[in-house]
């Protein structure tokens, strides 16, 4: 129901990126990619303070730094964008973390990379299900983190880019950047855990995870039928 209520506002998706100033289009590309750079330092500095305190906490942070971005408008939501990508990270790490996995490896690091690489809550996917998706990501290679960020900045952007435009939107305000960041928090939660499942379930039984995700869809293909 967030995800519906995002794509609304504002004719749409599409609709919300017309809305954004051209100082701000033009700078979110560049915003983007310098977050990403910065994010993953600054998540694993947060885990090294705070211990890991589960989804709703991840979340309900999120939430609140969607609500402090609203209230400032085009430039609240610039200044918040860097924080709101580090909460992001930070809730993909704690995942990785339950699954026995290193936060701190070039290997979650590409892997929350490549999660971001995602359609983003406020797009519509390709398809039948959410999971559909996770063949075409995996796909996503990089030979460096570097590599990889550059990659995905772009279509990471976009999704920002329509949070930003609804959240800034007249009336709105600060209820909107909560919810919104609420969702995208929720949204990429779902799928780190997908996604760190199949890396740990693939070291469990030594199975490529490209044959493990071509299970889970067939799997869910049967579910849905």
């Amino acid at each position: 129901m967030g995800m519906q209520l995002m794509t609304r506002i504002g004719n749409g998706a599409e609709g919300l990126l017309d809305r954004l100033p051209g100082f701000v289009r033009g700078r979110l590309d560049g915003a983007t990619r310098a977050a990403l750079m910065r994010a993953f330092g600054a998540a694993n500095r947060s885990r090294k303070v705070v211990r890991d305190r589960g989804d709703w906490f991840n979340r309900m942070a999120s939430t609140v730094t969607g609500a402090a971005g609203g209230v400032g408008g085009f430039a609240g939501a610039l200044v918040e964008l860097p924080f709101t990508v580090t909460l992001l990270l930070r809730a993909m790490l704690d995942i990785a973390a339950e699954h026995g996995l290193d936060p701190d490896s070039d290997e979650v690091r590409m892997e929350c990379l490549r999660i971001f690489a995602a359609a983003g809550p406020m797009e519509p996917d390709d398809g039948a299900t959410d999971m559909g998706l996770l063949a075409a990501r995996l796909s996503v290679t990089g030979q460096t983190v570097q590599g990889l960020i550059s990659k995905v900045a772009p279509r990471l952007s976009v999704s920002l880019g329509q949070k930003m435009a609804a959240q800034a939107a007249p009336v709105f305000g600060a209820v909107v950047g909560a919810s919104i960041n609420y969702t995208f928090a929720r949204y990429y939660q779902e799928l780190a855990r997908v996604h760190f499942g199949l890396m740990r379930l693939s070291r469990e039984t030594g199975l490529p995870r490209e044959a493990l995700t071509e299970a889970l869809q067939l799997a869910i293909r049967r579910h849905a039928a």
